[in-house]
Order: C-alpha cells, then structure tokens, then sequence
C-alpha cells in the first residue's frame, strides 16, 4: 500500500470534525471570524459551514460505495431548503416523516422518486400526497397502517411502493426517547409479526410490498448494534425469498453518531468496513438513512453573555440563547460543547471533551433567559472568565438544532447563515415580533 493511500485511509478513520477553527485566538467558520457574523447578524446565530456538509457527505458516500447504497438524507435533521438543497447537489436521496417535510423535498428539487416517508401516524391526506408525487417508498409502522395505504392506493388505481419497518429487539444503548429497536417501542412491527403482515398484504393490489425498513434509535455510538439488526433482518428476508416473497430491497436505518465530543463516534468507514460485507452478495437495493452523521458538526449557535451572576457557591452564564433555540439539554440532558469565542488569554481549548478542565478557570452553568428551571445549554463547565457582551459557540448544533427551536415565551427564531469560504448569506432570517402574532392577527 502506499503512503499516500495510507494516509488517505487514517485521515478518513479520524476525519476534521468540521470547518470551525481558532486563529490567532479568534473562532472562524471556514474563512469568516465568528465575531463579525454577530456583529453583522445580531445573536443568537445559526451558523453553518457548507464545506463541513459535504465532506461529511463525501465520507459517508465513498465508505458505502461498494453497496451503491441510496443515502436518503434525514431531513428532520436539518430542515433548511438551503441546506436540503446542499444535500440533493451532492446526490442524496431524502428520508421525510411528515408531508411537510416531503414538501420541503420537492421544493429543494429532489427526485420524488428517491424519497423514503416512514413515520407511525401518516394521516390519509400525506399517504394520498406522497402516491401523487410518485415517492420511492413508504415505510410502514403497522398492519393497521399497511391496511389503508394498500385502501389509499386502490381508490386511486395507484400500487404503492412499500418497506415493512421491522423492529429488531435490539438495544442501542442510547437515550431512553431516541431508543428506537426495542420490543416496547411504538415502531415498527416484532419479527414474530413480519412474517405474518407479508402472508397477509403482500399480494393486495394496492400494494408493492417489496422492501423491510429497519431502524433502532440515534445516535447510536458502536457498530455492534447495525451488525445484530442487520442480520436478524437478512434472516427474514432470506425465510420470505424461500417462501416465495419478491424481497428487492433493504433499509438499515440511520441513528449514526457525531462526535459532540472529540473521537466520541465511529467514522463512516468505521460503520461501512463491518456492515457492507453483510450487505455484499445479497442481491438487494441497500438504503441508509444519515442525518447527525452529516449535519451535526457542520453547524453552531452564537450567543452572547447578558449578565454573569453567583448564588450560593454556584456560578451562572445568562446569555441570550436559550431551550428555545437549543433545547436538546433540557429534553435530552445532551452534551453539547461550550467554550468563548474570543477566550480570556487565547485560551483555545485542546479537545472537545466533557471532561475539560483548565487552571484559572471558573466552574458555571450556561442559562438562557426562558422562564424555566430546564432552561440551561451546558452544566457544570469549566471556562475560561467570561464578562458581559462575550461571544460564547455551543458547537454542534447542525443537527436536531433549529428544527427543534420554537417561540415559547414569545421568542422570535433566530437567524441561520451559511459560510463557504470567506461568502455569508443568510439562510433564513431572524424573526420578528410580526411574525409572532402574524396568523392571530390574519384570523381578525
């Protein structure tokens, strides 16, 4: 092997986070220092870096490739036209759970043909959308849903492409709400079941039932669970071919981790060099559903310091972000890591790591101004001093950041900006607070 080769292949197992750096003491998004995007776009401040998307992507397609895999991008992720339209140039499929996500999808330009829409609660009117617009599959969670979309796509003389979700029984070890393969979850049917569901629809005219969806929660931080979901769902697939079931394609899910703190997540090649081997030879369409993976590290929220305050021993960080711009903390007790974006004495932190501990330091808590005990973006951290009117970046944010943001306390949303290279521009703008009572306001 060459050194060339061999370097290629150590940079890919231990990938650049991401495209946010300090020079000369200051954070930069690629070519843009942070302090100039909040000058110039107010706080707090969505900002992404275009580069980080598509190295992410990049990885992610080249690890796969020799599955040729469908990698339908988890817009739940990240929403963004912008960005989803990032995700078609660079090739991606798309994964919706709702109908408006697939309009999203369609308005970023994607190929309808290349859309996954899983989800336990499809209402007949997205189900009657999605078999107009042509969509590549449904997953289906139930008997009861596989029922009415084989109904749905009957009375429209429409046959509807379908994967059955099959829930494994298999633990992820990952957050109780974001567990998503075990027996107890509201997902997907056990595989006692699947072989009956196939028995009993597969061979409605309604319906193509074509395809098992395997999906077991995020993120999911060691590859040993996709090999035991894998292989249990290869094992039905192998049991419905024998009984004369036209099985053509297979899709594993998403849940693939980031790294909230350095080396934290297996890389893409880390995940592809145990799973593709399964996958090779099985004469099945391979589709992947990654959204963490590639948005996580590609985004970051600025917020600025309103006031520093002590109450008893403990120490507090009031800044203008808050749960309703990142509220993975308070939902999820989510670790997302904090540090100035100028720090006191150039003190650039070493690692991204929980553990991060530092002389001359102060231990505080990072609050927003929402009027909740819950409202907090970092415990118990380790900083350098902080005054009044310091940047602070809540790093890897890009995922499950501002899909999840909302106006409670009537707080407008905030900006998100997209870097690439030294160009900024703006992706969606800040709310106001028109926007806030907009739809009161037109209901007279």
């Amino acid at each position: 092997m060459s050194f060339a080769l061999e370097r290629r292949l150590a940079l890919d197992h231990h990938p650049r986070m991401d495209h946010f750096q300090y020079r000369g003491g200051v954070l930069h998004c690629e070519e843009l220092a942070l302090p100039e995007l909040a000058q110039r776009f107010g706080t707090p401040l969505y900002v992404y870096s275009r580069q980080t998307l598509i190295d992410h992507y990049r990885r992610l397609s080249e690890a796969w490739t020799p599955v040729a895999p469908w990698l339908c991008f988890s817009v739940k992720s990240c929403s963004n036209l912008h960005i989803l339209r990032i995700m078609r140039e660079c090739g991606a499929a798309f994964d919706v759970v709702s109908g408006g996500e697939m309009a999203r999808a369609l308005e970023a330009g994607a190929d309808p043909s290349r859309i996954v829409f899983a989800g336990v609660g499809k209402s007949d009117a997205e189900i009657r959308d999605a078999l107009g617009a042509g969509i590549g599959f449904f997953n289906v969670e139930s008997e009861a849903e596989m029922d009415n979309l084989a109904s749905i796509a009957e009375s429209m003389g429409r046959r509807a492409p379908a994967a059955l979700r099959v829930n494994p029984d298999v633990d992820p070890k990952t957050h109780v709400y974001t567990t998503t393969g075990k027996r107890e979850t509201k997902f997907g049917v056990d595989l006692e079941r699947a072989r009956r569901v196939f028995h009993d629809f597969a061979r409605r005219p309604g319906l193509d039932l074509c395809a098992i969806h395997l999906h077991i929660g995020s993120p999911v931080n060691t590859v040993e669970p996709y090999i035991q979901s894998i292989t249990k769902g290869l094992g039905l697939i192998e049991q419905l071919r024998r009984e004369g079931f036209a099985l053509r394609a297979i899709n594993i899910g998403g849940g693939y981790g980031a790294n909230y703190e350095d080396h934290q997540a297996p890389s893409a090649l880390d995940y592809a060099a145990q799973v593709v081997p399964l996958l090779k030879g099985a004469d099945l369409t391979v589709m992947l559903e990654p959204g963490r993976m590639i948005t996580a590290n590609a985004g970051i929220l600025l917020t600025r310091t309103l006031y520093t305050k002590q109450s008893g021993d403990k120490h507090f960080l009031i800044v203008d972000g808050s749960m309703t711009e990142l509220i993975r903390p308070a939902l999820y007790g989510s670790f997302h890591f904090v540090w100035p974006v100028q720090p006191a004495g150039g003190a650039v932190p070493p690692q991204r790591s929980a553990s991060l501990k530092m002389e001359g330091g102060m231990l505080v808590d990072v609050v927003g101004p929402v009027c909740e005990s819950s409202d907090f973006l970092a415990k118990e951290r380790w900083l350098p001093p902080v005054i009044r009117g310091d940047l602070l970046c809540i790093f890897t944010t890009g995922a499950y950041g501002f899909v999840m943001a909302s106006q409670y306390n009537s707080r407008p949303r905030p900006a998100e900006v997209l870097v690439e290279g030294d160009q900024v521009r703006v992706i969606r703008r800040r709310e106001t607070y028109d926007d806030l009572v907009a739809l009161e306001r037109a209901a007279g």
